[in-house]
This record gives C-alpha cells, sequence and structure tokens, in this order.
C-alpha cells in the first residue's frame, strides 16, 4: 500500500505553533520549602495553637495509656522481656512527630511485625541476650531499609505485595499470633512454630493446664470484649490490665503458681550501639526487608485511611517512608525493636480528638513517666491477662469480610489469598511472606504477559464500538478490528502478534486489519519490531492494516522505526478506520471531504 500524507481537519490549523517564551530567570524552590518537606515538624509546630491543645492532650494520654499494655504484650509475642515493649514506645514516637506527615499516626510496636521480629531472630539466636540484641539490631536495619527507599523515593514498591495477598497473609498471622499465646491462658510451656505445631504441641499439654491460670485469662478475654462494646471512655486494654493487677495484687495470686511479669526495670533505656556482625547482617537481611515492606504498607494504609477521614493535610508517601525508618533507627539506640504505625492507636487518637504530632508526644510522656516511676506497678501484672489483650486485639485482623467479598466477586485474587493463607498457617511465617510476593509478583507479570483483549464490533445504530462478546454488534466481514489492552513489549510482543494472526486465520475473507491503539500506551523496540513483521504478514496476506486512537508517543516512536514506505495509515477514530476502508479501492479518494481523518502528525 502506497504511503498517504497525513491530512489536517478542515478547522485545525496547520501552521507551527509557536514555541513558549522562556523565562531567563531560573525557578528556585524556596528554601523553607525544602525543609518542610524533609522536616514537617517545621511546617505544623510554628503554626500550633492553644486551640489545639486540648484534644492532644487528650488523644495523647489515651494512646499513652494504651501503648503500656499493648507495647508489653507486643514485646512478648517478639520474644522479648515487656519492658522492650516500653522501650519502644519513646524515641520512635519522638522521631515519627518531627518527620511524619500525618498528623495522626500511632507509631510504635504492633502485633505482625512483632510476630515478624520473632520469626526472624528466633532460629539463630543461641541465648536470650542474644535475642535482645538481634532484635534491636533489627530495628536498625529495617530503619536503614526504609530510609534508603524513601530517599530514592521507592514507596511503590510496596505495591508488589498486593492486597488479597496481604490480606491473607495478615489473617493467617493473627491466627499465629493468637494461638502462639493460648500457653500463657493454660499455663503450659511455650510452642511454637506454624499452625499443626502449636495446636500438636497444646494438645500434648492439656493435662498439665493451671485451673487459676484459665480463669483469669478466661476472665481477662471476656472483660475485654465487654469492655470494648459496653464502656467506652475506657480503653479495654488498660480497664483489663488495672483489673488484672489488682486482683493478683488484693489475693496473692502471684504466690499459688500464677505466672506474673515481675520486676521490671525501672528508668529509661540507655543509649546503646547495636551489636553489628556481618553474619548477622547477611542472616537476618531477608526478613528485614520483608518487615521493611509490611511495616511501611501497614502505616501507610492507616495513615491515608485517617487522612481522607480528616481532609486537613496530605500524606507523602516517601517522606513516611523516611520518617518511619529514621524512626526505627533512632530507637535501634534505646533498645527498640522494629516499629510501624498502628490501626487501633491511629483510630484511636483521631477519635478522641487529636489534632497535630504533639499528641505522638505526649502519648510518649506518658511512657516516660510509667517507666520511671510506675514500673514496680506491674509487678503483678499476670501474663495471662496480656494474653488476654493480644488476642482480642488480633482477632480483628482476621479479615473474613475481604475473603468473603473476593469469593463473591469470583476473581482469581481469591486463589491469592488462600495461598498466602494456608501457606502462613501450614509453612511458615517467613515462607508465607515469601509465597505472598512471589505470587504478586508472578501476577503482575503474568498480567503484563497476557493483557486483556477483545475484537470490536459496531453497537447497531451508533459511532460506538464494543466487544464483541458482550454486546450485539453489527457483523462487518470487511473490517478485522482488535483491541490490546497493554502496553506493547518485549513480555507480550510474541503474544500480541500470535493472537492477530490466529484471528486472521479465522477470516479468511476479511481484507482490512484495523488495530486499535487506544490501550496502547507505550511501545518499546521488542514491541516495534513485532508489530513491524505483522504488518508485512498482514500484506503479504493482501490485507490492508489501520491503525486508530494511537497515542503521539507511540505514534512517533513507529515513525522513527520504520521506512516511511511501511508506516501504516493512522486514523483518529475507529469509525474513520472503517469507514476509510469502503473507498480504499478508490485512488481519488478525499478523506477530507468525507470527514474521514488521519491522525495529527
Amino acid at each position: 500500500m502506497p504511503y498517504r500524507p497525513f491530512f489536517y481537519p478542515n478547522h485545525i490549523s496547520a501552521q507551527p505553533l509557536r514555541p513558549a517564551t522562556l523565562s531567563a530567570r531560573p525557578y528556585m524552590i524556596p528554601t523553607a520549602s525544602i525543609l518542610q518537606r524533609f522536616l514537617p515538624v517545621t511546617a505544623w509546630l510554628p503554626n500550633y495553637d492553644r486551640s489545639m491543645l486540648k484534644g492532644d492532650l487528650s488523644a495523647g494520654l489515651t494512646v499513652g495509656v494504651m501503648l503500656i499494655p499493648q507495647g508489653m504484650a507486643y514485646a512478648l509475642i517478639a520474644g522479648l522481656p515487656p519492658e522492650y515493649g516500653l522501650y519502644a514506645s519513646v524515641v520512635p514516637l519522638l522521631l515519627y512527630a518531627m518527620l511524619g506527615t500525618s498528623r495522626h499516626l500511632g507509631v510504635g510496636p504492633v502485633a505482625l511485625v512483632a510476630l515478624l521480629v520473632a520469626a526472624a531472630v528466633s532460629p539463630i539466636a543461641q541465648s536470650p541476650d542474644e535475642f535482645i540484641a538481634l532484635s534491636i539490631l533489627l530495628a536498625l536495619m529495617v530503619g536503614v531499609l526504609q530510609f534508603v527507599f524513601g530517599l530514592l523515593r521507592l514507596g511503590f514498591v510496596v505495591n508488589l505485595l498486593s492486597h488479597p495477598v496481604l490480606s491473607g497473609f495478615i489473617s493467617a498471622a493473627a491466627i499465629i499470633i493468637g494461638l502462639s499465646q493460648v500457653h500463657h491462658l493454660l499455663g503450659v510451656s511455650s510452642v511454637s512454630g506454624s499452625l499443626h505445631d502449636i495446636l500438636i504441641g497444646l494438645g500434648a499439654q492439656l493435662g498439665s493446664v493451671k485451673p487459676i491460670t484459665l480463669a483469669v485469662g478466661a476472665a481477662g478475654i471476656a472483660l475485654m470484649i465487654l469492655g470494648k462494646k459496653y464502656i467506652k471512655a475506657l480503653p479495654a486494654p488498660v480497664m483489663v490490665l488495672m483489673a488484672g493487677i489488682a486482683v493478683v495484687w488484693a489475693a496473692g495470686l502471684h504466690t499459688t503458681g500464677l505466672s506474673v511479669v515481675g520486676v521490671i526495670p525501672a528508668g529509661l533505656p540507655p543509649f546503646m550501639m547495636p551489636e553489628i556482625t556481618t553474619g548477622a547482617l547477611t542472616a537476618l537481611f531477608p526478613m528485614a526487608l520483608a518487615i521493611a515492606l509490611v511495616a511501611y504498607m501497614e502505616a501507610i494504609a492507616v495513615a491515608k485511611a485517617i487522612q481522607q477521614r480528616a481532609k486537613t493535610y496530605k500524606v507523602d508517601p516517601d517522606q513516611e517512608l523516611i520518617a518511619i525508618g529514621a524512626s526505627n533507627i533512632a530507637g535501634s539506640f534505646f533498645l527498640s525493636f522494629p516499629v510501624t504505625g498502628s490501626f487501633s492507636r491511629t483510630a484511636v487518637n483521631f477519635d478522641t480528638g487529636g489534632k497535630s504530632p504533639m499528641a505522638s508526644v505526649v502519648s510518649a510522656v506518658v511512657v516516660v513517666i510509667t517507666l520511671l516511676f510506675l514500673t514496680p506497678v506491674f509487678f503483678y501484672l499476670p501474663h495471662a491477662v496480656l494474653a488476654a489483650v493480644i488476642i482480642v486485639s488480633v482477632y480483628g485482623l482476621i479479615e473474613f469480610g475481604q475473603f468473603r467479598k473476593l469469593w463473591k466477586l469470583g476473581h482469581y485474587d481469591r486463589y491469592l489469598f488462600l495461598a498466602a493463607f494456608l501457606g502462613t498457617l501450614f509453612i511458615g511465617i517467613k515462607e508465607g511472606i515469601l509465597l505472598g510476593v512471589m505470587l504478586s509478583v508472578a501476577m503482575l507479570l503474568y498480567r503484563s504477559a497476557r493483557p486483556n483483549h477483545v475484537v470490536l464490533g459496531r453497537i447497531p445504530g451508533t459511532q460506538i464500538y464494543r466487544d464483541t462478546r458482550n454486546y450485539e454488534t453489527e457483523p462487518n466481514p470487511a473490517a478485522l478490528i482488535f483491541r490490546f489492552d497493554a502496553p506493547l513489549h518485549f513480555a507480550n510482543a510474541e503474544f500480541y502478534a500470535e493472537k492477530v494472526t490466529e484471528l486472521m486465520q479465522n477470516r479468511p475473507e476479511t481484507r482490512f486489519i484495523i488495530l486499535d491503539f487506544n490501550g496502547i500506551n507505550d511501545i518499546d523496540s521488542t514491541g516495534l519490531e513485532a508489530l513491524h513483521d505483522l504488518l508485512k504478514n498482514i500484506r503479504r496476506e493482501n490485507r490492508e492494516p489501520l491503525i486508530t486512537e494511537a497515542k503521539f508517543a507511540v505514534r512517533t516512536m513507529i515513525k522513527k522505526a520504520w521506512p516511511e514506505k511501511d508506516v501504516p495509515q493512522f486514523f483518529m477514530r475507529i469509525e474513520d478506520a472503517v469507514e476509510a476502508a469502503g473507498c480504499f479501492d478508490q485512488p481519488d479518494a478525499d478523506f477530507r471531504e468525507r470527514g474521514i481523518y488521519t491522525d495529527i502528525s
């Protein structure tokens, strides 16, 4: 087919556009804007006024009181002494208040990250002291990874873990967390591992259950549930903690074999360099990377959810990576294990009137006062009560509703959910999260290599073209209209050519092959080569290839890559190509007179 020049519609001028006049003065970003971007405290603190203080005090005190039982409980999940949960609730909160862009995110220990810490450190720690040292080193590694990702603006990497996979992983992890605390309720030895390991280990010890421990734990669970439902003024974990301490102290239950926290060292965590060795870095790196991504995903999800409710500020995902990373780095020098944003504490912060990050500062002060003056009170705190707090808290992480929704949709995402869920339950935490990432990446690659593609037809009486499988369309034996809904690149170029060729073989009578490029927003060299070969094959069979709705960038790439004689005819709309097909054999056909316009070059 001879190459036809590109025609302009009558209402579009062919005159070249005048270049815009550029100012000789370079654009300068104000220093204050740069400072506020990387140090957000300089944006909100100078504008802080007394009207905000009441809400921040109320929210900060409430969250601070919640942090005490939760921090201690989540330290137990991580395999650490309870006081390390309090240590992780001081410096990270202060750093995030200065660097974070969310006004409400409650940073500190969370159950999921604590479980990942235990999964990372348990296989390599040889003693309790080494376990603590490795957990602190893990906080440094997680923080460095997050901080570097933030500087490189790699916040998008968390998208490698799809939402169904993450939901399946979190739901299974919540079950593992809850079951891992059952031994505290029964007063038996601890068990760990996957679901069947824990169940078998607990089942073998049923004859050793301590009735008093079971009674205290069951009462704690009941009080947590009732408190959440009927007593809104006081956080349920705080109420259960106070009740447990009071009952054990008054009745002397700690002398009857009931396990209690015991002596908690008073005072603030000292400044201490994490112990860094090459062997530890190598062994911990895979899980440090996993924790960095999962922790950030949890934090950014709740931060954005609260931002949409507040509507008074904007969360910067990359700055959040920097802020959470810096919090973990600084915390590691003050005996903290990895932390992130908490769903429950962030919601409480917002609901109780928090206005700014000053609420986090107040919460940190509450924990500091506790460490300095109140640690003797926690001597009588039963482990069964902490287990009750954990079990009730993590129950809310099991996403039954999400699975029902996915199953009702009938989408293959439900199988991703199930794979991550069952893998985490029956194989292990590390393996489960690795499986989740692999499944997410595999699905991303599959969708890219095998994207949606349709044959289009015209809806009767209109100029609208839709998928012939889903709509009643007019038959057009002379033209085949094919749309590909993805960039054309090395991973799918061969697939594209195969599909068009297959359709042509099924329609030997069709002369015009109209390729709708509306869904192709990019094309690489492999895609160009495959498309070039395809068009040659079309012409070799005495058929005419036409391209419609090509993006400017794609059209430009085609023109640059091919000889002028091989460049196909471009059209603005599918309808234009269909109309043009009807007058192709008329050598004097004037497309402009017929209202059939080729694309503008």
